[in-house]
């Protein structure tokens, strides 16, 4: 009897020590990942519900034609469209090579004193993609054309 109580005992022991150790991993993932997520938000989100000059987020949507304004060394400024809104971006740094005014691109920052201040720009890297995001966003406002296929 005093055996099999004995299995019971170490049986459950086994089964808390895991059950510890699950909740305690995953705590610590997400604790992990708390700074490494980056929420999409579209010209128009920004606009309605501005986040805290705190809060690290992804903008995406269309660079505005005529915008795009090239300052001293690697100052760039422009603003980001969905149609609905527009938002004023900085940058400093190179651009990518496909990045230019009227096309689609996604930019990773944060909103301070209504401008988006972007420390990494991506732009689309063929002529027909567009993150999903961003077409999401542009049809929401009924701006977005289908890309012409060359056929």
């Amino acid at each position: 009897m005093a055996l099999k109580s004995l299995k019971k005992k170490r049986r459950i022991q086994i089964v808390a020590v895991a059950a510890v150790a699950l909740t305690l991993s995953t705590a610590l993932i997400g604790y992990a990942m708390k700074d490494g997520i980056n929420f999409f938000r579209s010209p128009s989100e920004v606009a309605e519900a501005p986040p805290s000059p705190t809060e690290l987020f992804r903008i995406g949507g269309l660079v505005e034609e005529g915008s795009l304004e090239r300052g001293v060394g690697e100052q760039i400024r422009f603003r980001v469209t969905d149609g609905g809104a527009t938002i004023p971006v900085t940058f400093t740094g190179v651009l990518p090579d496909l990045f230019e005014e009227n096309q689609g691109m996604v930019g990773t920052g944060r909103l301070v004193n209504g401008v988006f201040e972007a420390t990494e720009i991506l732009a689309k890297h063929d002529e027909t993609y567009m993150p999903k995001e961003v077409v999401d966003a542009l049809k929401e406002q009924g701006v977005y054309q289908e890309p012409e296929t060359g056929s």
